[in-house]
């Protein structure tokens, strides 16, 4: 890989501490019996409308000072639309165009270098359930557990501004410290509650094209992100050295290969059919909430 770097950028999803989900008074427990913690809300029922805990707003609020960002004084929900079977509405509530918080940065110091990463946005949403593969050989089947649905997240994303998997290691580290300093999650990444995707493309040193980037999924600590992007790095690497393309794709890191492995194309904004929540009003900061 001598000759390239890495351009690097992260998604990082915390599910936040409150005591009841996002948009109902549902318990937000982890561990509890498959599907004790729901109500006609979390199963998406015809008739029932989401009210938003107050809760997540102030966590959001918190993790966009605490890195830096701008506070919008003017935020709106809006509907990611797509299928699965852990998603019980058929649709996610989500942040698309106006989120709450956006341009911040985190500055890391590595090496001895200085490095300054920006921060596109913290956005806020709700999680989906979990499928729960059958594990006894030859299972052929899945579980749906709706527990988690509905479990208040954020959404930090970063501009591409990491050069290394060391680097990307080294921002969530810091950004893990940062959330559990603030009292926002306990990021227990063995219990889903801090999740990372990654984005890499790779690029001859000291240019600044940027060309076609993979993601990463599955990954469960910031030792696999690290293996993963350094995996995908070389592949990249290759791919480039023979003359061929990378293609724009979504990849799954496999830990006991030690490789990524092709799952789907890269799906686009247009593809989700976003558009605004229309069960949730606006919302509107005043200066004087921020500074409390």
């Amino acid at each position: 890989m001598t000759g390239y770097e890495a351009v690097i950028g992260l998604e990082v999803h915390v599910e936040l501490r409150t005591k009841s989900k996002a948009f109902c008074n549902c318990p937000n427990v982890f561990g509890n019996e498959p599907n004790t913690n729901v109500c006609p809300i979390c199963l998406g029922l015809p008739g029932v409308l989401p009210v938003l805990n107050q809760a997540v707003l102030e966590y959001a609020l918190r993790t966009g000072l605490a890195l830096n960002c701008e506070i919008a004084s003017f935020s709106k929900f809006d509907r990611k639309n797509y299928f699965y079977p852990d998603l019980p509405k058929n649709y996610q509530i989500s942040q698309y165009d106006l989120p709450l918080c956006r341009n911040g940065f985190l500055d890391l110091e590595i090496n001895g270098t200085r490095r300054h990463i920006g921060i596109t946005r913290v956005h806020m949403e709700e999680d989906a359930g979990k499928l729960v593969h059958g594990e006894e050989e030859n299972a052929n089947y899945s579980l749906v557990d709706i527990n988690r649905a509905g479990v208040p997240l954020l959404e930090i994303v970063t501009e591409p501004d990491l050069r290394s998997p060391e680097e990307a290691r080294a921002f969530l580290e810091k950004l893990k410290a940062i959330l559990q300093y603030i009292d926002v999650s306990d990021c227990k990444m063995e219990e889903g509650s801090l999740r990372c995707d990654a984005n890499i493309s790779v690029r001859p040193a000291g240019t600044d094209i940027l060309n076609l980037k993979t993601e990463i999924k599955n990954m469960n600590s910031f030792r696999a992100v690290q293996r993963a992007l350094s995996a995908e790095m070389a592949r990249h690497c290759t791919i480039w050295e023979a003359g061929d393309r990378v293609v724009r794709e979504t990849r799954a890191w496999d830990e006991v290969r030690g490789t990524t492995i092709a799952m789907r194309t890269k799906e686009e904004a247009s593809d989700y059919r976003y558009f605004p929540e229309p069960d949730l009003v606006p919302i509107v900061i005043s200066p004087d909430f921020v500074a409390r």
